[in-house]
């Protein structure tokens, strides 16, 4: 009776206290007439790669009343990620420190944007030296920092692509090359795809793809939304030039047959690091052209080497575009982008006055500059494709492992990993993505997350990464998949 009631007694303690793993084992176990045996030990957890960096003592205020003042003072929309945020304080190259001293091995770059490093010795110099001189003016007087970038950048454009308008966000630029390309047209219908992304502004969120962004007002005038072509989920699969047929239907059947542009990411980047289908854009450039439109590359998270394969991402399909916007990785975390176009294209904003106040801001563009330099002393590009090499190695052993892995995509450190309940059917995992997710944070890797269903592992790291850190990123993903 003692035995029976202490079995009882454990049974009901394993219900109210245990998580859903634990107590199947104390089930097992006292299906098995042991309640008394110890559950197996845990697995050791991964352990970062040697880093000698240790942040100085963070001295603010703590991580509650941190948040107690985000929840009163921001606005609700700004989220944040994880059910126990994390707080950084700190950032060297790649990895990050929060308020505790944790180091964490950084897969995300601040969203794509910390490109060669978090406060990269040379991009920390060369703002220091500016903010010193001159922090602001604009461009109504003449400055060398933005004269000399937009030189330095124009020199990095393939073609006619030579002339640069800066600006301050992604949005602002993409907002910018829509304009540009119907003033420049005289038509104002846009083809975009779905799935995509390209910034939050009442503009922009017209051509975005994924209805979880987009609000219910007026938006997306003249923007018609082509068939995605997703290689792993789209109705053509890898066929690109199947999916530019379908523009071509669209163009006649949905506009008067004239169109201002077609704007693309050459890899979606919060989709899911989906890459476009093989052959697509040189196909739908010329339909998109022989309708009198000009094409537009959205390289704010493609740009600067992270494909490793090429500088821009639109090189990977032997394309050259008539507008290039950029932004993110540009300034390594400052705010900067901007719109690259031809001569005659960039002419049609010199109709009127058009004014930016901060864009150009000598700081930001001293940063900018200094990216380039360290993308090209430091072999970044080259150092994405060797990494990025190994990371898909990698992750496609984990998939070979694991059921749960649909797909793994990308290319250098643009990568994505698709987490499905099913690989026939394709159907998202995206309760076991968010589970997954959490436990690589707290086994110390800090990834993305993206998709429409929220069931992709964005690993879009500083270009900086080593071997040891996919190494690393591979054993806790692994250990989190398992745990599942």
């Amino acid at each position: 009776m003692l035995r029976q009631e202490a079995v009882q007694r454990a049974s009901a303690l394993g219900a109210a206290l245990c998580t859903s793993l634990e107590r199947g084992a104390i089930a097992a176990l006292l299906r098995r007439g042991h309640a008394s045996q110890a559950a197996p030990a845990p697995a050791e957890a991964p352990q970062l790669p040697p880093f000698d960096y240790t942040p100085p003592p963070y001295t603010g205020p703590p991580k509650e009343e941190v948040l107690a003042l985000r929840k009163k003072f921001l606005n609700p929309a700004i989220f944040h990620h994880f059910k126990q945020p994390v707080m950084i304080v700190d950032g060297k190259m790649q990895y990050l420190f929060d308020e505790t001293g944790r180091r964490y091995l950084d897969a995300f770059g601040g969203i794509v944007t910390v490109s060669v490093g978090h406060c990269h010795p040379e991009v920390n110099a060369a703002v220091i030296e500016q903010t010193q001189r001159l922090q602001h003016t604009t461009s109504i007087y003449l400055h060398h920092q933005i004269a000399e970038y937009a030189a330095e950048l124009a020199a990095k454009m393939p073609g006619n692509l030579k002339n640069v308008y800066f600006v301050n966000s992604g949005s602002e630029a993409n907002d910018m090359a829509m304009m540009m390309a119907r003033l420049y047209t005289g038509a104002h219908d846009i083809i975009t795809l779905r799935n995509a992304y390209h910034g939050l502004s009442e503009a922009t969120m017209g051509l975005l793809g994924q209805h979880t962004w987009k609000f219910p007002v007026p938006q997306g005038a003249g923007v018609h939304h082509a068939l995605n072509p997703n290689p792993y989920r789209g109705v053509f699969g890898n066929d690109g030039p199947a999916y530019a047929r379908d523009v071509a239907d669209l163009i006649s059947a949905a506009t008067p047959g004239r169109v201002a542009g077609f704007i693309h990411e050459t890899v979606q980047g919060v989709g899911g690091a989906v890459p476009l289908a093989d052959g697509y854009l040189p196909a739908v450039y010329k339909t998109v052209r022989e309708a009198g439109g000009v094409c537009i590359a959205d390289e704010v998270q493609t740009g600067f080497g992270r494909t490793g394969s090429a500088y821009w991402g639109f090189q990977n399909q032997g394309v050259v575009p008539d507008i290039v916007t950029m932004a993110k990785g540009i300034g390594n975390g400052l705010p900067l982008a901007a719109v690259v176009t031809t001569p005659e294209i960039a002419q049609v904003l010199a109709s009127r006055l058009h004014f930016n106040t901060y864009g150009g801001n000598p700081v930001s563009c001293a940063a900018g500059r200094a990216v380039l330099r360290v993308v090209e002393n430091e072999g970044l590009q080259q150092n994405c494709a060797d990494v990025g090499g190994h990371l898909l190695l990698k992750l496609r052993a984990l998939q070979a492992k694991h059921s749960i892995i649909g797909d793994v995509r990308g290319m250098g450190l643009m990568v994505g990993v698709e987490l499905v309940k099913d690989r026939d059917t394709k159907e998202p995992a995206v309760h076991e993505t968010a589970v997954v997710f959490e436990r690589c944070k707290d086994l110390g890797l800090l990834l993305g997350k993206g998709g429409l269903y929220g069931n992709v592992f964005r690993v879009k790291p500083p270009m900086c990464w080593t071997h040891a850190d996919v190494d690393f990123l591979a054993a806790v993903l692994d250990q989190a998949l398992s745990e599942l």
